[in-house]
Parts: C-alpha cells; structure tokens; sequence
C-alpha cells in the first residue's frame, strides 16, 4: 500500500496547534479541562482533544481527573532551556572577567568526590593552562583544587586524598597529603594562591564561592613573571563575582 504524504501546511499547522495548548496548559498551574483549553485557544473541542490525547501520550501532558497539567517530557525541555539559559550567563560572565582583567579564568565545582572545571574563559593572548596531568588527580597542585578540597571537612578530604594520593607534580608541588592537609587546615579565608606547583612558568589564584552546598571556585592563572599581579587581580575577580552573586544564582549543572 504507498504511503499517504501529508501535505506540510497540514502538520506545520498541527505542531502550531499543539504548541498552544502546551502554553496554555503551563499558564494553569492547576490544571485545566479540555473544553476550557480549547475555548482559550480557539481551537475546536474535537481538535483540541485530540492533540491533547497525543501530547498526553508522548508524555508532554499529563491528564488527572479531567484537568491537564504539564508532563515530564515538557518540564524535561523547560529545564533544558533554563539550564542552557544559565550556562550562558556564565559562560559570558567569565569572558567579561577575562578581558576586563587580563588574564584566563575557570569555573570549577567539586561534586560527586571530583573535581570539574566546568568552563575556562581564555584568549590567545592570555591562554589557559594546558592540562598536561590531569586536573582531578592533581588537585592538590593546583589552586583550583585546593580551594575546592579548603571547602569540605576533614573526613572528605582524606577520602579524596586516599582516592588521588598527593604526589610531586613539579619540584614546588606539596610533597605527601599529610603536608597539604595542614595546610589547608591553616588556609584564610580568601584568595588560594600557588606558584608553579602545577605547572612550571605559571601561579595561579582561586577563590571559594557559594553554590547551594556544593563547593565551588573561580580561579586566574598568569604567567610566572607576572606574579606581582596574581593577588590584586584574583581580590578583582572576588569583588566581580561578589556583585554578580548579588543577582544571578550559578548553577552547578552547567
């Protein structure tokens, strides 16, 4: 039997359809039957039950005693836009930094027992660290890591430590766990700094920021011979992040 091709006015208008009762179901909070749907949308009730149906079907509606409310599959792309909405402003946060302060900066969290450098914001002039060992196992190298194991108690970090044992990386690098355990223990709140214990030729600074409960850190890194400028440009970083905090909530599933 040849299959039947419907024509694409017909199912351009169709999805059209369907997309407005999607919005108008999402501006009920408390759900809405069929006809008052259909009303809202000028839709006729056979049309609109039908696509409603079908839209229930695959998920993106959900029917509860004659009401429908939204269903996963469309909080799943509700959540989807949001999140790609946030990671954007990050991601455009930290290239505002980078040429306002001149340097490379990162957007790490620890979560799940690891380290994730979520974003790095760079230019050619002003290149990122090359991660030539790998930053989860190093973390306690680099500033980036310490500030991050500086944030969680005494108990996971020796668990991170038993999982990713300290070990020299450069010849300034924190030789055994037990040493970098005081120091985090002696750590001031503010600015971690290191120099050239990841990488040599390089110093790096982070600072601890406020995620929910999840550790978090926005980090610089310069060239050695710039050292001189590493502080007074991570305490500039502390002051922007500070005032964007103010009004944007970074979320850690970017």
């Amino acid at each position: 039997m040849p299959v039947t091709e419907v024509p694409a006015g017909t199912l351009i208008g169709s999805v059209q359809r369907a997309m407005r009762l999607l919005e108008c179901v999402a501006r009920h909070r408390s759900g809405a039957p069929a006809k008052q749907l259909a009303r809202e949308t000028g839709l006729a009730l056979p049309t609109a039950y039908h696509l409603l149906r079908t839209l229930a079907h695959e998920g993106y509606l959900r029917r509860e005693k004659g009401l429908f409310f939204l269903g996963e599959a469309a909080e799943r792309l509700s959540s989807s836009g949001a999140q790609q909405k946030r990671r954007g402003m990050v991601v455009d946060a930290l290239a505002r930094w980078r040429d306002t302060i001149g340097v490379p900066v990162y957007y790490a969290v620890y979560r799940e027992g690891e380290i994730d450098v979520m974003c790095v914001s760079d230019t050619p002039g002003n290149p990122a660290v090359e991660e030539w060992a790998d930053f989860r196992e190093t973390g306690h190298a680099h500033a980036i890591g310490q500030c991050l194991l500086a944030q969680l108690d005494e108990e996971a970090r020796r668990d991170h430590l038993a999982r990713h044992p300290a070990q020299p990386v450069t010849p300034y690098t924190v030789r055994d766990g037990q040493s970098l355990l005081k120091r985090l223990e002696r750590m001031p709140v503010g600015p971690v700094t290191e120099h050239q214990q990841y990488a040599l030729g390089t110093v790096c600074a982070a600072i601890p920021i406020t995620v929910g409960t999840t550790p978090a850190t926005m980090a610089i890194s310069l060239p050695v011979q710039h050292a001189d400028r590493l502080l007074p440009a991570a305490q500039r970083l502390q002051r922007e992040v500070g005032r964007l905090l103010g009004s944007l909530e970074i979320s850690i599933s970017i």
